[in-house]
């Protein structure tokens, strides 16, 4: 990426905007091939997800992430650049794509800021293939036309276009000039054609099978050693009286869970997977990569003796520990294939959430020998938290099992910047909606010990809090 420095703000004309663009043409003659432009700019405090409400359409695509209780959010819309991929190499095809659109891109302005210069906002499904009619492909990338987003008390805005060789510049200088002054004073807007509060709605239940008789079966399965352990889910599809707005619904769920990522991915024709997934994947930043192990669970307490008595009972579980172990040892043997060296603690603490409270251990390592943050996802996806152990054996598996594709539920959702950092999480909590309909997901880890009764009564516990999320006005 080739960063000029230049100050967007401190000659903000209009006539100033189209010389720099044609400057950024002349490049793109130069090189053979268009200049993705990437301007950058500090602005005054604003709502991520307010303003990407106050602009939604539902053709066009957006991206939303969010972590409430750290005062982080990055929201992008509309489409600069855009690439899809499917296969076992998606990960490697979409870091390729990625390299290359940063070996022809030209960043001005506040790009060193928190949330600075391009982003490439990034979903791949569960599996490496998706099936006909599935409304997300298996790993798709793009850079949105225009970011937001806020970290702390800093916010950015950024604009990003594509600049041809011989591309009309008017139109485009036009573009970024009017984004330049929306953001600069932004009014926040009323949405209009949904439904100003959830409807009542109706719950129908559409498996292919009985889950409790899917998880009995994995039980079998693991007794005569197929696999370890086996992530299985369930699907609500739930039909509201009138359209579902996607980011009202996510305002909810960030409302309810602050301290997961709230998220929303719109593919631009009227479908939007949204959630607010516990489970970070991994976070690179300056060279240092996180993530972590969450397995086990069990619920909250009505009030702070239960609670407490609760807890004690999932950290002395034999089952629960014997699962999250399984899971900390696939992470911790997943990057030690990659070279790297990860470090965490021996023994898990409590990841407590408002409805429910998980078995966690942090693992981190320093990233070396070239091993960057999508090689880091590649390995990673899926956990076992979400697939299972051996994890070829129990993958397989799954869609036979559970009676529905998964799409994006428990896949891999997140960003890259420019600077190798970048942060993905696991799209869990989570439902797909488009229009009056929205279709929730739920699932549970089986392993020996496992009581088909129980997993389902944890799927349920999970399903009432996101639909009490979701749907209540």
């Amino acid at each position: 990426m080739t960063v000029l420095p230049l100050d967007p703000a401190a000659n903000a004309t209009p006539e100033a905007l189209h010389a720099f663009l044609t400057q950024c043409r002349a490049a793109a003659v130069a090189r053979g091939r268009p200049q993705l432009v990437s301007i950058s700019l500090q602005v005054e405090a604003l709502d991520p997800l307010a303003v990407l409400e106050s602009i939604f359409e539902s053709h066009e695509p957006h991206f939303y992430a969010e972590r409430p209780d750290i005062g982080s959010a990055l929201a992008g819309a509309e489409t600069a650049a855009a690439f899809a991929a499917e296969g076992p190499d998606r990960f490697t095809a979409v870091q390729r794509w990625v390299d290359e659109i940063l070996a022809n891109t030209i960043a001005v302005g506040d790009v060193n800021a928190p949330f600075g210069g391009p982003h490439f906002f990034t979903g791949f499904a569960f599996h490496d293939h998706v099936e006909a009619g599935e409304p997300f492909p298996a790993a798709q990338v793009f850079v949105p036309r225009w970011q937001v987003a806020r970290a702390g008390a800093v916010t950015t805005a950024v604009a990003n276009l594509m600049v041809a060789p011989s591309g009309e510049l008017t139109a485009l200088a036009e573009r970024v000039w009017r984004a330049h002054g929306k953001f600069r004073g932004f009014t926040y807007r009323e949405p209009t054609g949904v439904a100003s509060t959830p409807a009542v709605p109706r719950r129908e239940v559409r498996e292919s099978g009985d889950y409790r008789s899917a998880v009995a079966l994995a039980i079998r399965r693991i007794g005569d050693g197929e696999f370890k352990k086996i992530v299985l889910a369930r699907a609500l599809d739930v039909t509201a009286g009138a359209a579902l707005h996607p980011l009202r619904m996510l305002n909810g769920l960030r409302e309810r869970f602050p301290d997961c990522y709230a998220f929303s991915m719109a593919n631009g024709r009227g479908q939007s997977f949204i959630g607010a997934s516990p489970e970070r994947l991994v976070r690179v930043s300056k060279g240092l990569l996180e993530t972590e192990a969450l397995a086990g669970s069990i619920r909250r307490g009505a009030g702070a003796s239960e609670d407490a008595a609760l807890a004690a009972a999932l950290l002395h579980s034999e089952k629960d520990l014997r699962e999250q172990q399984l899971v900390v040892d696939a992470i911790a043997r997943r990057l030690t294939g990659l070279g790297l060296a990860p470090e965490h603690p021996s023994t898990p603490t409590l990841r407590r959430l408002a409805n429910v409270q998980h078995l966690h251990t942090p693992i981190r390592a320093e990233l070396r020998g070239g091993v960057r943050l999508l090689d880091a996802v590649a390995a990673l996806h899926p956990t076992p938290a979400v697939g299972g152990t051996p994890r070829e054996a129990a993958v397989a598996r799954i869609r036979e099992l559970e009676g529905f594709p998964r799409g994006l539920y428990a896949g891999a959702i997140g960003w890259l910047n420019a600077r190798d950092g970048g942060e993905f999480f696991v799209g869990l909590r989570s439902a797909l909606v488009e229009g009056t309909r929205a279709r929730v997901y739920a699932g549970a880890g089986i392993v020996a010990g496992s009581a088909p009764e129980k997993e389902f009564a944890e799927t349920e516990l999970k399903f009432k809090a996101m639909l009490d999320a979701l749907l209540t006005p």
